[in-house]
């Protein structure tokens, strides 16, 4: 078989183990699409992308558009020759030019079991629907929204503990290993891709800050996974003393509790109960606005809640 000419796409760490797996396993990328450098910390020095750094260290050529609407960007697209455009949680949209320019197509590197969790964050969605199992798609890109045939299919399990930074880390491993694995036989016409079932289409919306916030109404489970879901990004979080902003970072879960919902049934050195809609959550990490992470003991010495 001709060694393909791979052009990628991508720009968070998920996207950065796919590009390492291409990489790692022999297989040579002509090019590397990632966003534009972006301000990051606390100084907000602009900062590249984990796809940008690792292409960088590897002498790929890196190309950063701010949208593929600007003059000349889809002319220097096709001038790459690509016979497959894969893609990894890139950020940006791509219009039908683009998808129609790479000989065999663009291939996205999806971190759900599509049709389920179509959308910018199946991580988190998967996590809060205390789905059994998540996984990862490699997906015929399209103009619609995760829309396209699937070529294959790898799946793993949600633990009951696992958060959304321990369940990326293991989704971005696994699509580096099903991509290296399939790439060949996609390219090839050995793998051909099956329509996904409209029927059993679900939507991960994109996260606001917002959406992390703790709502003691709901039960002690919900949420338990909802601080799952938000770690690390952007943390779950509560408001006390009425704009004292709580980042809770871990819990558990208690059965029984008989208390109004939002209530500190303990609140001491060996530990923090809240009663939930319920059941209640005993909060085990927590954090104050510029405060580093503290356990419960900790933190109750910081500050009076009650």
């Amino acid at each position: 078989m001709i060694t393909p000419r791979i052009v990628f796409a991508g720009t968070p760490e998920f996207a950065r183990a796919s590009l390492a797996a291409l990489t790692d396993s022999g297989h040579s990328v002509a090019a590397v699409y990632t966003q534009p450098d972006r301000p990051a910390g606390r100084g907000r020095r602009l900062t590249a992308s984990p796809v940008k750094r690792f292409a960088l260290e590897h002498d790929i050529p890196v190309l950063q558009p701010e949208t593929f609407g600007l003059d000349g960007v889809v002319a220097e697209f096709e001038a790459l020759q690509a016979d497959i455009f894969v893609v990894a949680a890139y950020g940006l949209l791509l219009p039908q030019t683009v998808l129609d320019i790479p000989t065999h197509g663009c291939l996205n590197v999806h971190a759900s079991l599509l049709p389920r969790w179509r959308g910018a964050a199946p991580i988190q969605a998967a996590i809060l629907a205390n789905d059994e199992v998540t996984g990862i798609s490699l997906m015929q890109m399209t103009a619609g929204l995760d829309r396209g045939a699937v070529f294959s299919k790898a799946e793993i399990q949600i633990g009951s503990e696992d958060n959304a930074g321990e369940l990326h880390d293991r989704l971005a491993s696994l699509g580096g290993e099903l991509l290296v694995r399939d790439l060949n036989d996609i390219l090839s016409g050995e793998l051909m891709p099956v329509d996904q079932d409209e029927s059993l289409t679900t939507y991960a919306a994109k996260i606001r800050k917002q959406d992390a916030e703790l709502d003691w109404s709901l039960s002690a489970d919900a949420l338990h996974r909802h601080i799952r879901a938000y770690n690390p990004v952007p943390g779950a979080f509560f408001f006390a003393n009425g704009d004292v902003r709580v980042k809770v970072w871990e819990a558990s879960t208690i059965p029984s509790i008989d208390a109004s919902p939002g209530t500190f049934i303990q609140y001491d050195s060996q530990g923090i109960i809240v009663a939930c809609g319920e059941g209640g959550l005993k909060l085990t990490s927590l954090q104050l606005p510029g405060k580093r992470r503290a356990a419960a003991h900790e933190f109750t010495a910081q500050i009076d809640l009650q």
